[in-house]
């Protein structure tokens, strides 16, 4: 096993740390502990001709999804035996089996737990909702890619799978649950104590409306924060110390952990969308520090140190 190489960039805030990796995540990856990471939420690159600004997204089918296989292997070796890894794909009408195809790379490594649905626009209509709902017409929210095709749909969704070592992995299915419409069920059923239920595996989160792509989302394919902490809220946030996103992007992963409280590493190439990344994390941070302003917290570069609180469990060897 190689030495991991330093950070680009070290965060702290009341024990958990946040380590930003500018190199391939075969690197690092190769680099961290067997059995290191809890949890891993991932986006890669999709392999349809997106513009990155220091990837190229046009390689030959077959070497693509060697190279998904090459790193789901190197995830899976830095799972926990309950870990999990949650992997967002796209398609495009053109190319519809991506996904599958990138689902099916994980398949010698890991089991296909759950596969679930990001729902990121949708319309309902007012008298398919019933007058429980309240509307007084008809509903469409959230953002979607609007195709101008006679033979192709807008393209409002994309898959999230779970896999997980041995396809076993409990869940906090109500950490993520939704309330009863018909709060009497919470009187009728033993398992609806707490008032909410599963939420299923469809996930509605639509992207926050932007002025300024440039500015505001700079990198080309990139999904909310509310989708990973979802995610790991459903893993279970009792159960985690360490996450990881190979692909970091603009660090939304990142966002989501400042926001938990749990420490997270991440991998990227390019280092403007690292730069971000760093810059939304310390602004996550510095609003968890407002909310808990006796936090004991610090910033370190590569190489500095600083002693902080213990996190709940070690994260020796990352």
């Amino acid at each position: 096993m190689t030495s991991l190489p330093s950070p680009h960039t070290q965060l702290e805030v009341h024990g958990s740390t946040y380590r930003f990796y500018l190199g391939d995540c075969l690197d690092v990856l190769a680099a961290l502990e067997p059995g290191t990471l809890d949890a891993v939420v991932t986006s890669p690159p999709y392999n349809l001709g997106i513009r990155y600004r220091s990837y190229d997204d046009t390689l030959p089918r077959d070497e693509y999804l060697q190279w998904t296989g090459r790193w789901i292997a190197a995830v899976t070796r830095t799972l926990r035996p309950e870990g999990s890894l949650f992997l967002n794909v796209g398609a495009k009408p053109k190319d519809p089996w991506t996904a599958l195809d990138v689902a099916q790379a994980a398949r010698p490594y890991l089991k296909l737990q759950n596969t679930l649905h990001w729902i990121k626009s949708i319309a309902i209509e007012k008298d398919l909702a019933g007058a429980r709902a309240g509307l007084d017409d008809d509903l469409a929210v959230g953002h979607y890619k609007p195709i101008n095709s006679r033979r192709f749909l807008h393209d409002c969704h994309e898959f999230v799978f779970h896999f997980t070592p041995e396809g076993s992995t409990p869940l906090d299915r109500q950490a993520v649950g939704v309330k009863y419409q018909d709060q009497s069920n919470v009187a009728r059923w033993r398992g609806a104590a707490s008032g909410v239920r599963c939420r299923g595996n469809t996930w509605f989160i639509p992207y926050e409306t932007i002025q300024s792509r440039e500015k505001d989302r700079p990198h080309p394919a990139t999904f909310p924060t509310r989708l990973p902490e979802m995610c790991l809220r459903l893993h279970g946030r009792e159960r985690i110390s360490l996450v990881a996103d190979p692909f970091t992007g603009l660090g939304s992963t990142a966002v989501a952990c400042v926001d938990l409280g749990v420490s997270f590493i991440g991998m990227e190439m390019d280092e403007g969308y690292l730069q971000v990344a760093v810059e939304r994390t310390r602004e996550a941070i510095d609003r968890r520090r407002s909310r808990l302003p006796l936090e004991a917290d610090s910033t370190t570069k590569p190489g500095g140190t600083k002693p902080g609180v213990r996190p709940r469990r070690s994260t020796r060897g990352v």
